[in-house]
């Protein structure tokens, strides 16, 4: 071997040693306390759903009334959800971040005083305006830190949070409804008011905790800041050549639009099966307790599906594949699901679909970050997840109205499956910009 090539591949060596530093560095500095603030924004929707087995009976709330409640917090999340970004992207994660963490945690503990469903209404929709803006701010503050190539994958590192929290948060929760009488409370107040105050607490820590920008890290060595600077220059320096986007221009494309359309059918499905799962699983005759174990047991699977799934879209670069065939997967199970009746062959199904959402969920969110920076990406993402998360409101809303009609949520199950199928043919439809998303990630250049 040549000196200058015996240099080049010393050159080459000492770059990879830099790249797997930085990025376990930066992995284990932020992704496990990422994990831990979104497990407690999603146990409120958890708990939510576990309320309702005692919660509606206690307070008369009838099926729409739940599902008007569990619904309305995304009117208030949508309405909120571009402005708290852009504040995000203004004022720095660390503030803003903790901001929300504390209000939602506040909120969420006085769901325990529910005393009528207007009270329900509101404390819900309060809850949205809390938390608006800390799922697509972690995204867009995830894009701060990882190159294209990593973003997949510690996205679904980040997203583990949703099936965890139901593995986790549906036992506990069932667990905690059997605090009933205790100091005079309802089991399902000690619900909201014990998994309320984490959030509280962590919102605190996040203040001091969290680094806004990578030349902030002083948890980094020199060597790696440039060349984690170098990295994600390359990339921003891509994307603006190939197209440079204003913040209106994103709002406006076809494609966020497109995208948010997208991300609707996605939600759809995922809050359909959140909210009403546990009365789903309750009707086989399970005490409140075993709900809560059964109910976790699609999310496991799902769970490991979607860091799988996230890794093998990073490994071929391929995001439409990835991101468009468990759409199919989940319309077919939800559409299954409808027409069984064995509470095996029930929960074998449901599974299937909660493979399918998580596997979307692991990544989608590199499509539109393939693209977009800035400000451009703040707005653009919010805006995303607001449109997307109207479904929120109308997946529970149609199985609940479909319960109400019928006594059943098969009807529901079966309407809400043709969401996703319409999510899956759009992502195969539309155009994904992995010229640029990898442009300047190639190694060696």
């Amino acid at each position: 071997m040549s000196q200058s090539a015996s240099l080049a591949a010393s050159s080459l060596a000492t770059r990879s040693d830099i790249e797997t530093s930085t990025i376990r560095a930066i992995s284990w500095r932020l992704i496990p306390f990422l994990i831990l603030a979104y497990f407690f924004s999603y146990l409120d929707r958890v708990n939510l759903g576990f309320a309702a087995l005692t919660m509606n009976a206690e307070l008369k709330f009838t099926p729409l009334i739940f599902a008007w409640g569990a619904g309305i917090f995304f009117i208030g999340y949508f309405i909120f959800e571009v402005p708290s970004n852009l504040a995000l992207a203004k004022f720095g994660a660390r503030r803003w971040i903790a901001r929300i963490m504390v209000t939602w945690g506040v909120i969420s503990a006085l769901m325990a005083t529910v005393n009528s469903e207007w009270s329900f209404y509101l404390l819900r929709f309060l809850l949205g305006v809390a938390e608006a803006g800390f799922f697509p701010g972690i995204i867009l503050y995830l894009t701060y830190w990882y190159p294209a190539e990593y973003r997949a994958r510690f996205l679904a590192a980040f997203a583990i949070a949703v099936p965890v929290s139901t593995v986790i948060g549906a036992p506990i929760s069932g667990l905690l409804l059997g605090l009933h009488g205790v100091w005079g409370l309802r089991g399902w107040q000690w619900l909201f008011i014990i998994e309320g105050i984490p959030a509280v607490l962590l919102g605190v820590v996040t203040w001091f905790y969290l680094t806004d920008k990578p030349e902030h890290a002083n948890w980094l060595t020199g060597e790696q800041k440039a060349w984690l600077s170098a990295r994600l220059n390359a990339e921003l320096a891509a994307k603006r050549a190939a197209r440079h986007i204003t913040l209106g221009e994103a709002l406006s494309s076809p494609k966020v639009i497109m995208l948010s359309l997208i991300y609707f059918c996605f939600v759809a499905a995922l809050y359909g099966m959140q909210f009403w799962l546990p009365q789903m699983v309750k009707a086989f005759g399970l005490t409140n307790a075993q709900t809560g174990f059964v109910t976790a047991i699609p999310y496991l699977f799902g769970t490991v599906a979607m860091i799988l799934w996230a890794r093998r879209s990073d490994a071929t670069r391929e995001r439409v594949f990835y991101v468009g065939t468990p759409f199919f997967v989940t319309a077919l199970a939800l559409g299954v699901s409808s027409h069984v009746t064995d509470p095996m062959m029930t929960m074998v199904v449901l599974t299937f679909a909660a493979i399918g959402i998580f596997c979307i969920f692991a990544v989608f969110w590199t499509l539109p970050t393939a693209w977009l920076s800035g400000a451009a990406a703040a707005g653009a993402i919010a805006l995303i997840n607001s449109i997307g998360n109207l479904a929120g409101f109308g997946g529970p809303y149609l199985i609940g109205w479909a319960k109400e009609a019928t006594g059943s949520t098969s009807t529901g199950l079966l309407f809400l499956a043709v969401l996703p199928l319409i999510g899956g043919l759009l992502v195969f439809l539309g155009e994904h910009e992995s010229s640029i998303e990898f442009a300047g990630s190639e190694r060696g250049k």
